[in-house]
C-alpha cells in the first residue's frame, strides 16, 4: 500500500519530539469490500529486505470504541518492560486521552509514548496515510533501541485494518458486549487480523453472548486462524497473547536481529515509575 509523505527527517519522514503528533485531516476513499476477507488470503508481513534497525518488529491493536483496545496496550506493556526495550503510539481523533491514560496508569516511562491526532477516519491514519504514525514509530525506535513497538489505531469499525508497512503483527480487539454475532459479520479486522481477541468474556452472561457461538463463527470466518478469549483487565489470557505475538516476532527474523545488536534488553527508566 503507498502512502506519501515528507521527506525532512534522516529516514525519510519529518520527525518531530514533542510527545505528540498530529496528522491532517486529508481526503480518503473508503474501499468498496468484495466479500468479508479471508485470513489464509490476508496480506502477509513484509519481512523480506524490512531494515529492523530503522523500526522494530510492531504489533498494531485495532478494534471498535469501547472493546478493550487502550487495556491491551498497557497489559502488553506490563507484561513485556521488564525483559523488552518497548515504546507505544496511540491514535486518537482529537484527543490524546489513550497516550494519558497509559502515562497515568504508568504502562511505560512517559517519554516512550506519543500520541497521534489523526484529525479525521482512524482508519486513515493506519492505512492509508500512515507517514504521521511511521514517523512516530521510527522516532521511537531510534531514541530508545527498541525490540518490540506498541501502536494503537483509534476506534474504528469492522473495515477497519492495518497497512502491511506499518503493522508486523496485527491484534483485533472486539468484546461480547456488541452480541454473539459479531465474528460472523466478517470485515477486514475479524477475517484478516493475525489474532483475534474477543474480550471482556465475563460479561456474556450479563449481555446474552453465547460464547459458544461466538467461538464457532470466529473459527470459520477466520478459517481456522487464532482467536483468544480474554479478560483483559483482570489478566484472563494476556499470556496467551503474549506468546502468540513473540512467537511471530521470532519467525520473522526480528529477534535474530535483535539478538545480534546485543538485545533483547529490559525497559529502561522503570524506577522512575515507582516515585
Amino acid at each position: 500500500m503507498s502512502h506519501e509523505h515528507s521527506h525532512d527527517g534522516p529516514h525519510g519522514h519529518a520527525h518531530a519530539h514533542e510527545g505528540g503528533f498530529n496528522a491532517q485531516e486529508h481526503g480518503h476513499s473508503h474501499e468498496i469490500l468484495d466479500g468479508p476477507g479471508s485470513y489464509l488470503g490476508r496480506e502477509m508481513p513484509i519481512v523480506e529486505g524490512r531494515n529492523w534497525s530503522d523500526r522494530a518488529f510492531t504489533i498494531g491493536i485495532g478494534g471498535p470504541v469501547g472493546s478493550g483496545k487502550t487495556a491491551l496496550m498497557l497489559a502488553l506493556c506490563l507484561a513485556l518492560r521488564e525483559k523488552y526495550s518497548i515504546a507505544a503510539v496511540t491514535n486518537d481523533i482529537f484527543t490524546r486521552e489513550d497516550a494519558e491514560f497509559l502515562t497515568r496508569h504508568k504502562a511505560l516511562p512517559a517519554p516512550r509514548i506519543r500520541a497521534i491526532e489523526t484529525g479525521g477516519c482512524p482508519h486513515a491514519a493506519v492505512r492509508e496515510d500512515i507517514s504521521a504514525n511511521l514517523a512516530a514509530l521510527e522516532d521511537l525506535h531510534r531514541e530508545f533501541d527498541a525490540d518490540l513497538l506498541l501502536i494503537e489505531s483509534g476506534g474504528d469499525n469492522l473495515a477497519a485494518n492495518y497497512s502491511r508497512e506499518l503493522a508486523d503483527y496485527i491484534i483485533y480487539v472486539i468484546d461480547v458486549s456488541g452480541g454473539d454475532k459479531i465474528p460472523r459479520k466478517g470485515g477486514p479486522g475479524i477475517t484478516q487480523s493475525d489474532l483475534l481477541v474477543v474480550n471482556k468474556t465475563d460479561l456474556a452472561e450479563i449481555v446474552g453472548a453465547d460464547l459458544g457461538v461466538m467461538e464457532r463463527d470466529a473459527r470459520k470466518m477466520r478459517e481456522g486462524g487464532p482467536t483468544v478469549f480474554a479478560q483483559v483487565k483482570k489478566n484472563v489470557a494476556v499470556d496467551h497473547i503474549v506468546n502468540l505475538m513473540l512467537s511471530a516476532w521470532k519467525a520473522s527474523g526480528a529477534e535474530e536481529n535483535r539478538r545480534a545488536a546485543g538485545g533483547p534488553r529490559p525497559t529502561e527508566g522503570l524506577d522512575s515509575l515507582k516515585a
